[in-house]
């Protein structure tokens, strides 16, 4: 069968044996039903669940007069910007609670949650937002962007009862009423975005991140494949629950689960501790896909430029490492011990400078110094964490934390734990991919041909994911795979 991959801004095509078995998000097992799409039907869906929260009350009950309120909105990365996207539907159902209960127009601020992601442009802020809310609050500047390294806006809360340390923002931590507008999307990192791992991550410092995003956290065997249970999700929900211990109060959260397409599947709002469970058991229906009969020798994928971080992501190589794990993080149930990936990627030597100022110099030490594998480069996350001209990138020029690094390539090792090799098929500059460990061949058939002698005989099973980065992705499964406690 001929089927196309993404490649660079174009497709790639391959010619793979016919009983080669295709998975397309929402496509091969289609999603639940998503709400109707008007935003009329979208406002009253989110208004019902904002006025009926989990566990605490409702917004209406908590406003009053002189009460000060924070958004804690995703970034780009999540969530779709469609004009019917959760941000903008949730945030105005909110206000006009927040505005009957007595809370002034003055007294709110949107704060966008990167984390050690690029602090959101202005273009950024209105596509995510919309014109309308954009206008009715950036011009009275009440619209921000998470910043981890200003020391006027950050607080540091001490430890988790595990050791770990809290510093969150500022903004946040001061303010009567904080509401997390979250996504239930499945996410190789703990699960699903969301509940407690939307503040655990979106607005904190690098030092608290780094408790979770690295090797010790995710190279445990509770970390793949992706499980709500894991250790780095534990530590999601504890740090997010120290914040609300130190606030006096909860956070609001008004979660989406979303589909392929980033449309509402259901809403759920209230206290994340026992919101998030309640969201979860509507996700996992979407999201964890029993599917294989049998594991799978081969797993075969197309990578474009422009994804999920941003443009370069495919063919910078510390991000296209952390793009081929992900998948391996997510399917690592299907996958049989000796599993190969071939996957085609430009890899033409773009790095995106501004974006990732620092990954061209990890890249070049990795080639150096007794690296053999990427944990070995773990010991300079610090040096790189404080660097001054790092930092004032992120700070200032959009570009991403130092330390954001350091999570990428923890992330990067698991593909190479979890497979016999990894075919980059289509490299403009292969060398880029064979100092990653990466194999290079010009065609997938001949990545196919040269893994079916060496590492998977004549016969493998092989699984295509077309779309796999371009559409919101799933956690597939075995048909008799237990998915009762995921």
């Amino acid at each position: 069968m001929k089927l196309d991959f993404e490649y660079g801004h174009g497709v790639m095509s391959a010619e793979l044996p016919d009983n080669t078995d295709v998975f397309i998000p929402g496509k091969t097992v289609p999603d639940p039903e998503c709400l109707p799409q008007d935003w009329d039907s979208l406002y009253a869906e989110t208004l019902k669940s904002i006025r009926n929260p989990i566990g605490m009350p409702a917004l209406r009950e908590l406003a009053a007069p002189g009460k000060t309120v924070v958004f804690v909105i995703p970034d780009i990365v999540k969530g779709g910007c469609q004009a019917t996207a959760h941000r903008k539907v949730s945030i105005r159902a909110c206000l006009d609670e927040l505005y009957a209960g007595g809370v002034e127009k003055k007294d709110i601020l949107l704060l966008f949650s990167n984390g050690l992601h690029p602090r959101a442009t202005v273009a950024e802020m209105k596509q995510i937002l919309g014109q309308e809310l954009f206008n009715e609050f950036y011009w009275t500047n009440q619209i921000t962007s998470h910043d981890s390294e200003d020391p006027e806006h950050m607080i540091d809360l001490g430890l988790t009862g595990r050791g770990d340390p809290v510093l969150m923002n500022k903004y946040v931590y001061d303010c009567d009423i904080p509401i997390l507008i979250g996504h239930t999307q499945g996410n190789p990192y703990g699960g699903y975005s969301g509940g407690y791992k939307h503040c655990a991550t979106g607005i904190t410092h690098w030092r608290s991140i780094a408790s979770h995003h690295v090797p010790k956290v995710m190279h445990r065997g509770d970390f793949t494949p992706v499980s709500g249970h894991s250790l780095m999700r534990t530590k999601f929900d504890e740090i997010g629950m120290h914040m609300e211990e130190k606030m006096g109060h909860p956070f609001f959260c008004c979660d989406a689960v979303l589909d392929t397409y980033s449309r509402q599947i259901a809403i759920f709002s209230g206290y994340a501790k026992y919101m998030q469970p309640e969201s979860w058991k509507v996700a996992n229906q979407r999201t964890y896909v029993p599917f294989a009969e049998e594991k799978y020798d081969v797993m075969v994928f197309g990578m474009p430029q422009n994804f999920h971080y941003g443009d370069g992501m495919g063919t910078n190589p510390i991000q296209m490492m952390q793009a081929l794990s992900a998948q391996v993080i997510r399917h690592k149930r299907v996958m049989k011990e000796n599993c190969v990936i071939i996957c085609s990627s430009i890899c033409n030597g773009y790095f995106h400078d501004e974006r990732w100022p620092y990954l061209r110099e990890l890249y070049e030490m990795f080639q150096h110094d007794h690296m053999n594998i990427l944990p070995d480069m773990d010991r300079y996350g610090e040096y790189f964490a404080t660097n001054e001209e790092y930092i004032r990138k992120y700070r200032f020029c959009n570009a991403f934390h130092p330390f954001h690094g350091f999570s990428m390539m923890s992330c990067g090792h698991i593909a190479e734990m979890n497979t016999s090799a990894i075919y980059i098929v289509g490299a403009q500059e292969p060398g880029i991919a064979r100092g990653m460990g990466l194999k290079t061949r010009a065609t997938f058939e001949e990545a196919l041909e040269d893994a079916k002698r060496k590492f998977v005989g004549p016969n493998p099973r092989i699984l295509a994911l077309p779309l796999t980065f371009k559409l919101g992705a799933v956690h597939l499964c075995m048909k008799d795979d237990d998915l009762s406690n995921v």
